[in-house]
């Protein structure tokens, strides 16, 4: 498939529920393919994921909504603890500062290309669960969230939570993008 169909087919998946039409080892290679093949600068690996998956999943959506004290939506909780697990992306802080020690010239650019890579890796796990026709959708209930997380699955404080990934079987498709008005946001320049 091409990048371009791709871009078109990936979608924001509400409607998500607790079956896959794939494997968990085949959704566990596919993520670990992306990990080792996404772009990080001066080859920092700075990029960490947590998958979670099963009882750990509902887990993390029902600590959640315990977070925000019922100041969210328990509706939109329970869409995302219906589906079959979360990806959750982190930045190792630790290996930013390190790169940073040895490398002072840049030092200031470091936390700025960690963020683009985590950006990277979260856009091309989702392109990846959209080719095996696995919903998801992206969530940033951080840094709300951040210590619970940290805690729940045994963490150091050098991972700083970036973004929640519930994914799952999917039960509707989402409604056309429609236009976005592209042109308006491109520069062309001879």
């Amino acid at each position: 498939m091409s990048i371009i169909k791709s871009l078109e087919l990936r979608r924001s998946i509400y409607a998500i529920n607790d079956t896959l039409p794939i494997d968990e080892s085949e959704l566990t290679a596919a993520v670990l393919n992306v990990i080792e093949l996404v772009p990080d600068a001066f080859n920092m690996k700075s990029q960490r994921v947590v998958l979670a998956l099963g009882e750990k999943h509902k887990e993390l959506w029902d600590r959640i909504y315990d977070a925000f004290d019922g100041k969210v939506s328990e509706k939109k909780i329970n869409e995302f603890k219906r589906g079959y697990g979360t990806i959750l992306y982190f930045i190792d802080d630790d290996v930013i500062k390190t790169l940073q020690e040895q490398n002072p010239l840049y030092a200031d650019n470091f936390p700025i290309w960690a963020e683009q890579s985590n950006g990277m890796m979260q856009f091309s796990v989702w392109m990846a669960l959209s080719d095996l026709k696995i919903g998801a959708n992206l969530q940033h209930y951080n840094p709300i969230i951040d210590d619970m997380v940290r805690e729940m699955f045994d963490l150091p404080d050098s991972y700083r939570l970036r973004a929640q990934m519930p994914f799952g079987g999917i039960i509707a498709i989402a409604c056309p993008k429609g236009n976005q008005e592209a042109v308006k946001r491109l520069i062309i320049a001879k």
